[in-house]
């Protein structure tokens, strides 16, 4: 009987983390970009995300007007047509894989480095992109985190506004940091 309760303790949080799938709709990310005018920072506590741990993959939904800047102004410009156009194209969006699954141990709490690759969309563009992160394995939950730069002049439909006097007020590259807790969803 001892060894029956053991094999199960060994056996069954394996069977639960390839089985499921891990989710949260709380994930934090927070986005900063320097200008000659000043920095811009906002934070967004509405991200969904998902992990399937058996097949790495990875989906992740942030509703746009869900920023929050320091300044309402800011915030206006950031939803405006010639910026994210956020009526128009309310969620950013990622789907796609840890291509080193194999790396993490899903079922043994730690820290784990991984990549991921995949599609980010943005205004309706979509590009690949590759970007590592951690996993942190605690009982029934995954932390992730990541931070990276994404592109948005040009890569995803942003332009810089046309007056001369404001076009240094829009940096080309954004800095992106997300951190999300996960839990089993069965």
């Amino acid at each position: 009987m001892k060894k029956l309760a053991l094999i199960l303790m060994i056996v069954l949080p394996a069977a639960l983390f390839a089985q499921d799938k891990f989710i949260t709709r709380n994930g934090h990310v927070d986005i900063y970009s320097h200008t000659v005018a000043e920095d811009i920072r906002a934070n967004n506590d509405k991200v969904t995300a998902t992990i399937v741990p058996s097949t790495g993959k990875m989906v992740f939904s942030i509703p746009v007007r869900s920023f929050e800047f320091p300044k309402a102004l800011m915030q206006r410009h950031f939803n405006q047509k010639n910026f994210m156009s956020s009526k128009k194209y309310p969620k950013i969006k990622f789907k796609g894989f840890i291509s080193n699954p194999t790396d993490v141990k899903w079922d043994t709490d730690g820290t784990y480095k991984v990549n991921v690759t995949g599609d980010l969309t943005i205004r309706d563009v979509t590009k690949k992109i590759t970007e590592t992160g951690t996993l942190i394995i605690t009982g029934d939950k995954i932390i992730a985190h990541t931070k990276f730069t994404v592109k948005m002049i040009g890569d995803y439909g942003v332009g810089k506004p046309k007056s001369k006097k404001k076009k240094d007020n829009v940096a080309d590259d954004i800095e992106v940091n997300y951190k999300g807790i996960y839990h089993v969803k069965k």
